[in-house]
Protein backbone atom coordinates (compact mmCIF):
# COMPACT_ATOMS: atom_id res chain seq x y z
CA UNK A 1 0.00 0.00 0.00
CA UNK A 2 1.47 3.40 -0.95
CA UNK A 3 2.17 5.99 1.72
CA UNK A 4 0.37 9.33 1.34
CA UNK A 5 2.35 12.45 2.33
CA UNK A 6 1.34 16.07 1.76
CA UNK A 7 -1.14 15.22 -0.96
CA UNK A 8 1.43 13.03 -2.81
CA UNK A 9 1.48 9.29 -3.01
CA UNK A 10 4.93 7.77 -2.49
CA UNK A 11 5.83 4.12 -2.88
CA UNK A 12 6.89 2.48 0.41
CA UNK A 13 9.78 0.68 -1.25
CA UNK A 14 11.21 -0.14 -4.60
CA UNK A 15 9.31 -2.99 -6.19
CA UNK A 16 11.27 -5.85 -7.63
CA UNK A 17 9.79 -8.05 -10.36
CA UNK A 18 9.46 -11.68 -9.31
CA UNK A 19 8.04 -14.81 -10.81
CA UNK A 20 5.39 -15.05 -8.08
CA UNK A 21 2.54 -17.50 -8.38
CA UNK A 22 -0.65 -17.36 -6.31
CA UNK A 23 -1.81 -20.69 -4.96
CA UNK A 24 -5.24 -21.09 -3.40
CA UNK A 25 -6.00 -23.94 -1.00
CA UNK A 26 -9.46 -23.84 0.53
CA UNK A 27 -9.97 -20.44 2.18
CA UNK A 28 -6.25 -19.51 2.16
CA UNK A 29 -4.30 -17.88 -0.63
CA UNK A 30 -0.52 -18.16 -0.59
CA UNK A 31 2.03 -16.35 -2.67
CA UNK A 32 4.79 -18.62 -3.91
CA UNK A 33 7.78 -16.44 -4.72
CA UNK A 34 10.66 -17.60 -6.87
CA UNK A 35 13.87 -18.16 -4.89
CA UNK A 36 16.01 -15.09 -4.30
CA UNK A 37 19.15 -15.23 -6.41
CA UNK A 38 22.51 -15.22 -4.59
CA UNK A 39 23.82 -12.10 -6.34
CA UNK A 40 20.62 -10.12 -5.64
CA UNK A 41 20.85 -11.17 -1.98
CA UNK A 42 24.51 -10.09 -1.73
CA UNK A 43 23.72 -6.77 -3.41
CA UNK A 44 20.90 -6.08 -0.94
CA UNK A 45 23.07 -7.13 2.01
CA UNK A 46 25.72 -4.62 0.94
CA UNK A 47 23.31 -1.98 2.27
CA UNK A 48 23.26 -3.69 5.67
CA UNK A 49 25.82 -1.84 7.80
CA UNK A 50 27.87 -4.00 10.11
CA UNK A 51 30.55 -3.52 12.75
CA UNK A 52 33.88 -4.83 11.49
CA UNK A 53 35.42 -7.62 13.58
CA UNK A 54 38.62 -9.59 13.47
CA UNK A 55 37.64 -12.97 14.87
CA UNK A 56 40.51 -15.06 16.20
CA UNK A 57 41.18 -18.52 17.60
CA UNK A 58 44.16 -20.40 18.96
CA UNK A 59 44.70 -23.82 20.46
CA UNK A 60 45.90 -27.29 19.60
CA UNK A 61 44.47 -27.02 16.06
CA UNK A 62 46.39 -23.78 15.37
CA UNK A 63 45.98 -20.02 15.22
CA UNK A 64 43.73 -18.18 12.77
CA UNK A 65 42.11 -14.79 12.35
CA UNK A 66 39.56 -13.50 9.82
CA UNK A 67 37.72 -10.25 9.19
CA UNK A 68 33.94 -10.46 9.26
CA UNK A 69 30.76 -8.53 9.96
CA UNK A 70 28.59 -11.63 10.45
CA UNK A 71 28.33 -11.63 14.23
CA UNK A 72 25.72 -10.60 16.73
CA UNK A 73 24.54 -10.78 20.31
CA UNK A 74 22.27 -13.71 21.15
CA UNK A 75 21.61 -13.31 24.88
CA UNK A 76 22.85 -11.47 27.95
CA UNK A 77 22.04 -14.34 30.35
CA UNK A 78 24.35 -16.07 29.89
CA UNK A 79 26.22 -13.60 27.67
CA UNK A 80 26.24 -15.30 24.26
CA UNK A 81 27.23 -14.22 20.75
CA UNK A 82 27.33 -15.89 17.38
CA UNK A 83 29.64 -15.70 14.38
CA UNK A 84 29.27 -17.02 10.83
CA UNK A 85 32.29 -18.48 9.05
CA UNK A 86 32.48 -19.52 5.40
CA UNK A 87 32.94 -23.26 4.91
CA UNK A 88 34.76 -22.70 1.61
CA UNK A 89 37.86 -21.80 3.67
CA UNK A 90 38.99 -25.13 5.14
CA UNK A 91 41.14 -23.31 7.71
CA UNK A 92 37.95 -21.99 9.37
CA UNK A 93 37.56 -25.47 10.88
CA UNK A 94 40.27 -24.38 13.34
CA UNK A 95 37.59 -22.36 15.15
CA UNK A 96 35.48 -25.49 15.62
CA UNK A 97 38.42 -27.69 16.58
CA UNK A 98 39.88 -25.21 19.10
CA UNK A 99 36.46 -24.59 20.63
CA UNK A 100 37.27 -20.95 21.41
CA UNK A 101 37.15 -17.61 19.61
CA UNK A 102 37.48 -13.91 20.32
CA UNK A 103 35.46 -11.24 18.54
CA UNK A 104 37.70 -8.17 18.30
CA UNK A 105 35.55 -5.17 17.35
CA UNK A 106 37.68 -2.72 15.37
CA UNK A 107 37.91 1.01 15.97
CA UNK A 108 37.89 3.55 13.17
CA UNK A 109 41.69 3.69 13.10
CA UNK A 110 42.09 -0.07 12.46
CA UNK A 111 40.99 -0.29 8.83
CA UNK A 112 44.42 -1.56 7.72
CA UNK A 113 44.10 -4.48 10.15
CA UNK A 114 40.63 -5.29 8.80
CA UNK A 115 42.01 -5.36 5.28
CA UNK A 116 44.96 -7.57 6.32
CA UNK A 117 42.74 -10.18 8.00
CA UNK A 118 40.27 -10.14 5.10
CA UNK A 119 42.80 -12.08 3.05
CA UNK A 120 42.56 -9.71 0.09
CA UNK A 121 46.18 -8.58 0.30
CA UNK A 122 47.76 -12.05 0.48
CA UNK A 123 49.39 -12.00 3.92
CA UNK A 124 50.02 -15.23 5.80
CA UNK A 125 48.35 -15.71 9.18
CA UNK A 126 51.67 -14.99 10.95
CA UNK A 127 52.14 -11.77 8.95
CA UNK A 128 48.61 -10.66 9.83
CA UNK A 129 49.11 -11.20 13.55
CA UNK A 130 52.46 -9.35 13.44
CA UNK A 131 50.62 -6.14 12.45
CA UNK A 132 49.13 -5.61 15.92
CA UNK A 133 49.61 -6.30 19.62
CA UNK A 134 47.68 -9.24 21.08
CA UNK A 135 47.13 -10.65 24.53
CA UNK A 136 44.99 -13.34 26.17
CA UNK A 137 41.92 -12.72 28.33
CA UNK A 138 40.65 -16.17 29.34
CA UNK A 139 40.18 -18.82 26.64
CA UNK A 140 43.52 -18.55 24.84
CA UNK A 141 42.05 -16.87 21.74
CA UNK A 142 44.10 -13.81 20.71
CA UNK A 143 42.59 -10.55 22.05
CA UNK A 144 43.47 -7.38 20.15
CA UNK A 145 45.02 -4.69 22.32
CA UNK A 146 43.30 -1.41 21.39
CA UNK A 147 40.13 -3.01 19.99
CA UNK A 148 36.91 -1.14 20.59
CA UNK A 149 35.63 -4.29 22.34
CA UNK A 150 36.76 -7.89 22.77
CA UNK A 151 34.38 -10.77 23.47
CA UNK A 152 36.39 -13.86 24.47
CA UNK A 153 34.22 -16.96 24.00
CA UNK A 154 33.95 -20.71 24.44
CA UNK A 155 32.01 -22.46 21.67
CA UNK A 156 28.76 -23.89 23.03
CA UNK A 157 27.05 -24.91 19.80
CA UNK A 158 27.78 -25.18 16.07
CA UNK A 159 25.22 -25.16 13.28
CA UNK A 160 26.26 -26.32 9.83
CA UNK A 161 24.11 -24.14 7.59
CA UNK A 162 24.46 -24.16 3.81
CA UNK A 163 27.68 -22.27 2.98
CA UNK A 164 28.54 -21.32 6.58
CA UNK A 165 29.31 -22.62 10.04
CA UNK A 166 27.34 -20.72 12.68
CA UNK A 167 29.21 -20.79 16.00
CA UNK A 168 27.53 -19.82 19.26
CA UNK A 169 29.90 -18.77 22.00
CA UNK A 170 29.41 -18.04 25.67
CA UNK A 171 31.40 -14.95 26.64
CA UNK A 172 34.05 -15.95 29.21
CA UNK A 173 35.70 -12.52 29.38
CA UNK A 174 35.44 -9.13 27.75
CA UNK A 175 37.18 -5.80 27.45
CA UNK A 176 35.94 -2.46 26.10
CA UNK A 177 37.70 0.80 25.27
CA UNK A 178 36.54 4.37 24.96
CA UNK A 179 37.69 5.01 21.40
CA UNK A 180 35.71 7.74 19.68
CA UNK A 181 35.11 5.92 16.37
CA UNK A 182 33.91 2.51 15.23
CA UNK A 183 34.75 0.85 11.93
CA UNK A 184 31.74 -0.28 9.92
CA UNK A 185 31.34 -1.92 6.51
CA UNK A 186 28.62 -0.60 4.20
CA UNK A 187 28.24 -0.56 0.40
CA UNK A 188 31.31 -2.78 0.07
CA UNK A 189 33.67 -0.34 1.75
CA UNK A 190 34.82 0.73 5.20
CA UNK A 191 33.43 3.78 7.00
CA UNK A 192 34.21 5.42 10.32
CA UNK A 193 31.30 6.03 12.65
CA UNK A 194 31.62 8.58 15.44
CA UNK A 195 30.49 7.21 18.80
Amino acid sequence: MPLKLSGRTEPRCKQVKTDAIQVQTGKNTFLNVAPVQSQAYRDAMSHYAGAVQVVTTDGTAGRRGVTLTASCSVSDNPPTVLICLQKIHEENRLFLENGVFAINTLSGSQEQLAEAFSGRIGLTQDERFELAEWDILSTGAPALVGALAVFDCRVTSVQDHSTHYVLFGEVAALRASTDDEALIYLNRRYHRLEL
